[in-house]
């Protein structure tokens, strides 16, 4: 049975989620706004933001909030964490695959989590000790014991092009055992995927808080382990992600550590 937070937590991921799909066929009309290069926020972003805000204040007021396009709101031990359109380049482009995602963390550690993807009608969902799930169906990392064969996520940053070289040079040593890496422009399902056993790992370079709150706890309640590059346990405040089944993270470390440059490998 879901807690309580991830029942709140769901219900303002889907009113996002509607308001996501009724923009669709309006995205030509959006106002879109640059807020940095190559890193752009629409209409849409602030409309489903401001629903899950909306449904988050009802229910726990006294709650911070640490969204995207807002920022900070108030102040506390518990924050929910927002990225109301995770993939909104996907979006705007039409490309059907982007998300909402909502996490909430006690003094920065993920206790509750949802990633929800409207177009498929996929709800992830996890609590603290309590296991992870997609549609209320149990999810567990695959049972990959190493680099071979494996499929990897990843991204390329807009925000981090001064370090496409080593950025090239991992994906260039990942690809020497696995079996294929995907780019897909939504680390929030790219997680997801890691945690219901759909990707094996997944790695990326200066991913916000927003990014990934919700779904590393997906990965940790579904028998994964998430870390830095340098296999430093826990959400990294470099925003330099690895995740995965405990064999894969871990061979992922070895060959990501290899190729990362001292910058990268900082806490």
């Amino acid at each position: 049975m879901a807690r309580p937070h991830v029942t709140i937590a769901a219900r303002a991921a889907r009113s996002a989620g509607n308001v996501i799909l009724r923009y669709m066929n309006r995205i030509d009309g959006l106002n879109v706004v640059e807020k940095q290069q190559m890193d752009f926020v629409s209409e849409v972003d602030k409309l489903a933001e401001a629903e899950i805000v909306k449904e988050l204040r009802r229910a726990y007021p006294d709650h911070a909030i640490l969204a995207e396009e807002s920022g900070a709101i108030g102040k506390g031990p518990l924050t929910w964490v927002i990225d109301p359109l995770d993939g909104t380049h996907n979006y705007l482009r039409r490309i059907p695959h982007f998300s909402v995602s909502i996490a909430l963390l006690e003094k920065g550690v993920p206790i509750h989590a949802v990633v929800f993807d409207p177009l498929r009608d996929e709800l992830f969902t996890a609590s603290k000790g309590d296991g992870a799930y997609l549609n209320d169906r149990r999810m567990r990392v695959s049972k990959r014991e190493n680099l071979g064969g494996a499929m990897i996520a990843t991204g390329f940053p807009y925000r981090q092009r001064q370090h496409l070289v080593p950025q090239l040079d991992m994906t260039r040593a990942i690809l020497g055992q696995a079996e294929d890496i995907r780019r897909s422009g939504s680390a929030a399902l790219d997680l997801a995927y890691v945690a219901a056993g759909r990707y094996d790992g997944f790695f990326e370079i200066g991913l916000k808080a927003w990014d990934m709150a919700a779904g590393v706890l997906l990965v940790h309640e579904a028998g994964g382990r998430y870390c830095d590059f340098a296999g430093r346990d826990g959400i990294p405040a470099s925003g330099n992600l690895i995740a995965g089944n405990l064999h894969v993270a871990n061979a992922m470390v070895d060959a990501i550590g290899a190729q990362a440059t001292p910058e990268l490998l900082k806490a």
